[in-house]
C-alpha cells in the first residue's frame, strides 16, 4: 500500500505521485543506511548522533534520511493553519520536505520556501524533483553553507523546520531568529536522535527568556514544536 494512500491533506495527485516515489526511494535506502550505521548503532541510542565533519560528505550525496510521510503532512497541515507565506528550511536534501511546505505555500495562495542544502549532487535533484512536482515558482534552493547562505534573508518568516546537521542547527537559528515573526513556528527533526548535540539548540528553545514556547513531541525521533511568542530582545 502507498503510504500516501491514507487520507492525505495534499489533493494533488502531481505531487502525491512525487512524493510516493521518492518515500519508497528513501524506503529502499535504508538497509543499506543501517549496515552503514551499525558501529555507531549504540552512540545513536543514546542520543550522540553523527558528529558533523564538513570536509567527508560524500557518503550523503545520495542518500535521503528524509521526513517521513506523517511529518510531512504535519508540516503542510501547520503551514496551511498559519497561512505560512515565507518558509525556511535548513537541509533541504532530495526536496521531499520542501515539496510538502512548497504544496502548503501554493495552497496559501503563494509565498516561497527558501530552502539551504550544501551537497551539490542533492541540490540539482531536489530541484528537478520540485519541477516534476509542478512546485518550482514557489522554492529558492540555496546551494552551499547554510550559515552564509541564509545571512541575506529579507523577509518576515512564518515557518522554519531544522532538518540538517545539528551541531549547525543552534547557529542556523539565531541567523533567522530576528526574522521570525511572533506566532511562527520552528519545527525540528531528530531531537532524540541527536539529543546531545542538539541539547543547546534545545535548551535555547526551551528557555522562555528567549522568545519561543517550545516541547518535544512524539513524532518519528522527537521533533520539537516550537512557537516564537515574542522577540528574545523584548521585555
Amino acid at each position: 500500500m502507498s503510504k500516501l494512500s491514507k487520507p492525505s491533506a495534499l489533493n494533488d495527485a502531481k505531487v502525491k505521485t512525487v512524493l510516493n516515489r521518492l518515500h519508497a526511494e528513501a524506503d529502499r535506502q535504508l538497509p543499506r543506511l543501517i549496515l552503514h550505521y551499525l558501529p555507531k548503532l549504540p552512540g545513536l541510542f543514546l542520543g550522540k548522533g553523527i558528529k558533523w565533519d564538513q570536509t567527508k560528505t560524500e557518503y550523503y550525496n545520495d542518500k535521503y534520511i528524509p521526513i517521513e510521510p506523517d511529518q510531512g503532512e504535519f508540516l503542510y497541515l501547520i503551514a496551511r493553519a498559519i497561512n505560512a507565506k515565507t518558509i525556511i528550511e535548513f537541509g533541504t536534501s532530495f526536496g521531499i520536505s520542501t515539496i510538502y511546505l512548497a504544496t502548503a505555500v501554493r495552497d496559501n495562495g503563494g509565498g516561497i520556501v527558501i530552502g539551504t542544502e550544501i551537497l551539490h549532487e542533492k541540490v540539482v535533484q531536489a530541484r528537478k524533483n520540485i519541477a516534476e512536482a509542478g512546485l518550482e515558482t514557489y522554492v529558492d534552493i540555496r546551494e552551499g553553507d547554510g550559515l552564509k547562505t541564509l545571512t541575506t534573508l529579507n523577509k518576515t518568516v512564518d515557518l522554519v523546520l531544522i532538518d540538517g546537521w545539528p551541531e549547525l542547527a543552534l547557529d542556523v537559528l539565531k541567523i533567522i531568529d530576528p526574522f521570525i515573526r511572533p506566532g511562527g513556528i520552528v519545527v525540528s527533526d531528530n531531537v532524540n536522535t541527536f539529543k546531545e548535540p542538539l541539547k543547546d539548540y534545545v535548551d535555547f528553545l526551551q528557555n522562555p527568556a528567549n522568545g519561543y514556547r517550545s516541547s518535544t513531541l512524539n513524532l518519528k525521533d522527537g521533533t520539537e514544536f516550537s512557537v516564537k511568542v515574542r522577540r528574545h530582545d523584548e521585555n
